[in-house]
Parts: structure tokens; sequence; C-alpha cells
């Protein structure tokens, strides 16, 4: 029994050891993106992202929980326009701003969170004319310290959080095809 005991110590050790190794070799800093072209203008899509409270009607994180705690502060649209959030386990707390000045091509916000752990990283919402109306590209960057490269070497991050990209996105050009 000893023996086993011992064995199975070891195992673990040696798996954790192996983990923790593996995320070491991770690179220092994350980017996750996804885009869909919508048949409408820049024009037609930018105040759908740059409004906050447009941007939360096809946000897919808002849709993930009915019951969440929210408040608007600052501006309506631009830079200043923020949007702080307490949800479930599904959603956590923190704080999405606009911080910068965003033309018909851009926009770009700071995502603060404080549950489930602290995190600041920048979304760019970026549109670029195309054939057949815009690429809209939604793209989330930051650095990755040791515990989320941890994250990153259990989890694939990348397909967990574009799923909700592309499901956003789906909804934003439904969205802007409508009206």
């Amino acid at each position: 029994m000893a023996k086993t005991l011992i064995t199975l110590a070891v195992l673990l050790v040696l798996a954790l050891g192996t983990l923790l190794a593996m995320a070491a070799t991770k690179p220092d800093t994350f980017r996750f993106q996804r885009s869909i072209t919508i048949a409408a203008s820049p024009d037609k899509i930018h105040p759908l992202i740059n409004d906050m409270r447009r941007f939360n009607s096809w946000n897919p994180y808002n849709k993930k929980d009915p019951a969440m705690k929210t408040t608007y502060r600052g501006p309506q649209a631009g830079p200043g326009a923020a949007y702080d959030f307490d949800g479930d386990g599904n959603v956590g707390k923190g704080t999405i701003q606009i911080i910068e000045p965003s033309g018909p091509s851009t926009v770009s916000m700071r995502l603060d969170m404080t549950a489930p752990m602290n995190a600041s990283n920048l979304i760019d919402f970026t549109l670029h004319p195309h054939a057949s109306g815009t690429q809209v590209t939604w793209a989330m960057h930051g650095p990755s310290p040791f515990v989320t490269k941890v994250m990153h070497t259990l989890f694939n991050m990348d397909k967990m959080i574009g799923r909700d990209f592309d499901a956003g996105l789906a909804d934003l050009k439904t969205l802007a095809e409508r009206t």
C-alpha cells in the first residue's frame, strides 16, 4: 500500500512538473481574434460597436447571464464610454471602456476583469471595406502572466474565446444587415 502511494505521489509530481514546464514555454502575450464579412458599410457597423448600449445588444457575454448586474458610465459612445458588469461564473466581474478616439474603421476598448481573476486586456475592432461589404475583426490581446500560461496549457483558450467571438460577430452581422 505504501509503495502504491509513493508511486502515485511521484507520478503526480512528474505530471505537475511537466505541466509547469510546458506552461513556461508559452509566450508572454496572447492574442485571440475572429473575423466576419458583413454586407454593410463601416459607417453603418461602427455605431453598433462604438456605443456601449448598442454593443451590448449583440455582445455574447451579455447573453450568458441574463441576471447580470450592469451599469453604464460616461458618454454613451466613443472614448470614455464604459460598462461595468457583475455576473455569474460564465461572465465574471469587470469593466469595459472605450479608450481611444475611434473612426469608422476602429474601436479600441480596455477590459479590466476583477473576477474570477484579475486581468487587463485590450480589445480591438477593425472594420475594413471589402468587395461584398466590410470585414470586421474582433481581437483581444494582453499579457500572459504565468497563471495564464498554465490556463492556456490546460485549456484551448483560443477555441473557447473564439467560439464567443464568432457568436457575437454573427449577431452583429444579423443586426447590421437588418437595419
